[in-house]
Order: structure tokens, then C-alpha cells, then sequence
């Protein structure tokens, strides 16, 4: 994780947090996600919209797949001045991935499945609206199943010879039945035992509109509303939806925003996984 501390005047670099400081940290990066904290009397304002700033004075803010080089914080001192902070923010290669032999009606769908489609992802879209004043999303986060890692965040997806939209996720291979594991504190936000693409889906917020998405379950644990904790068994692995096999599609969101869940973490363990 990266560290940075913000302020009006150099000598506020080499200081402790004080109100007139930001200190950022995290991965500054497409796909990346950092947490801030500022005087809790401030406000904060990424990229020209307000962001929650808890009673402690943290705020979370994500960065796209796409992301520009140069974002900019808004920093409004409770005196009415505003600072702003420009942050550099990392180009990445993303990597190509061919899947051939899937059924056409989940290449192409029909008319049907498009209005299906079209009310998972409404329903989708809503509850990644909630914006909780919880600060479940400063845990350090763990692997919710450990595995070989078959998918990775950004890359772009061609089935059966046609370019589709990136993959904004992780995969990771393992057993039907396999436990998925809350990767940090939350309440469950959706359960959806059927989607056309990801098949059982649950969503965990944690808080400040940092979410967590699990696609292809065979079964889920866990009712909508329920409070989980870091470690919990929420579901287990399954292959409904579009799939090819066994394994958990992890995703992360802030707000609309598509995270890559992978840089919260250290290394998935070598010895049962095989990036590809």
C-alpha cells in the first residue's frame, strides 16, 4: 500500500495528520483504491463530486479500469478554503483472454434474455447506490477462497471470436461446493439465486459505497440484511451463469466504479494457485 500526505506547505509533509493535512494510502493505479483521511470537520470532493467523509475523518475514493493519468481532491476546510490535490494514477496492460465453445444464446442473446438481462442489471446498479456510513471497507482484506487464479481484473474477454466487455473481476478456480469466504466485515446487500450471466450472485458493502460482488454460486449462505464478519462462510463456489467450469468471479465496487479486488490483497498462496 502506498502512502501519501497532502498538504498546503511542504514542511506539512515531514508533520503528523493535522487538520490541515490529507493523508492518502493505497494503490493509485486502474483498478486501485485509496483511503483517506482528513480533518472530520472537512469535506472532500473527487473529481468534482462529494464524497462521505466519516465521524473519524475517513473516505474511500476508486479509480477505473480506464482511469485518466491525473485525478484531482477537493479538499474544503470547515474556514472555507479549498485545496486541490492533483494524484498521479498508473497506466496498466491488460491481458487478452479467448473463451471458444460457449453456447451462442449466452454470446448473443435473444430478445428474451436481453430484458432479463436488462432488469439484473438495474437491480444491480441500485444497490450499488447505497452509500453506509460503516468503515467496514479500512480492514485489511483476505481471499475469500483460495485456488488458481483462472481470470484476472481488466482483461478483455473474446467468446467465441467476439471482442466483449472487459472482465471486472477475479477468478478463481476451485471445487463446487468449495466455502467462500467474507473477505472483510459488511451487510449483504443483494441475494439473487439466478442471473443470466453470473448466475447466484451475492453482494457485500462494506460501507461508504465500496462493495464486493460473488458470481456463480452454487449456494449461498446468507440472507439479505445480514451482518458478516471477516472470515465468515457466505457461500460456496458453484458454475451457474455463463460459465466454463467451477470457480468464484470476485468483484469490488465503489459506487458504479470497477475495483480490482486483487491489489487489496498479498499474493493468493503459490501452492494452489497458478496465475495464467
Amino acid at each position: 500500500m502506498q502512502r501519501f500526505i497532502l498538504g498546503a506547505v511542504l514542511a506539512m509533509l515531514c508533520l503528523p495528520f493535522s487538520a490541515q493535512a490529507l493523508i492518502l494510502e493505497g494503490n493509485l493505479v486502474q483498478g486501485g483504491m485509496a483511503i483517506g483521511k482528513v480533518d472530520p470537520a472537512a469535506t472532500i470532493h473527487f473529481q468534482g463530486k462529494p464524497v462521505r467523509v466519516s465521524p473519524e475523518g475517513l473516505f474511500v475514493i476508486g479509480f477505473s479500469r480506464d482511469a485518466k493519468p491525473e485525478s484531482v481532491i477537493e479538499l474544503h476546510h470547515p474556514s472555507g478554503t479549498v485545496e486541490k490535490h492533483s494524484i498521479g494514477i498508473e497506466k496498466r496492460t491488460y491481458k487478452i483472454q479467448r473463451i471458444d465453445g460457449l453456447p451462442p444464446r449466452k454470446v448473443s442473446p435473444s430478445a428474451e434474455d436481453l430484458e432479463r438481462i436488462g432488469k439484473d442489471i438495474a437491480l444491480v446498479k441500485k444497490v450499488r447506490k447505497k452509500d453506509d456510513p460503516r468503515t467496514d471497507f479500512s480492514q485489511t482484506f483476505i481471499w475469500p477462497v483460495i485456488g488458481r487464479i483462472s481470470g484476472v481484473y481488466g482483461s478483455q474477454r473474446i467468446l467465441n471470436g467476439k471482442p466483449k466487455r472487459p472482465h471486472y473481476g477475479v477468478d478463481i478456480a476451485a471445487p463446487t461446493g468449495t466455502p467462500v469466504r467474507a473477505p472483510a466485515d459488511g451487510v449483504v446487500s443483494m441475494v439473487h439465486d439466478d442471473m443470466f450471466y453470473s448466475g447466484g450472485t451475492l453482494i457485500v458493502d462494506h460501507g461508504h459505497g465500496l462493495s464486493t460482488t460473488y458470481m456463480h454460486l452454487h449456494k449461498i449462505l446468507v440472507e439479505n440484511g445480514q451482518r458478516v464478519r471477516q472470515g465468515d462462510v457466505i457461500a460456496q463456489v458453484g458454475a451457474t451463469g455463463r460459465v466454463t467450469g467451477p470457480h468464484l468471479h470476485w468483484g469490488m465496487n465503489w459506487f458504479n466504479t470497477r475495483l480490482d479486488p486483487s491489489l487489496l490483497v498479498p499474493p493468493i498462496p503459490e501452492a494452489k494457485a497458478a496465475a495464467q
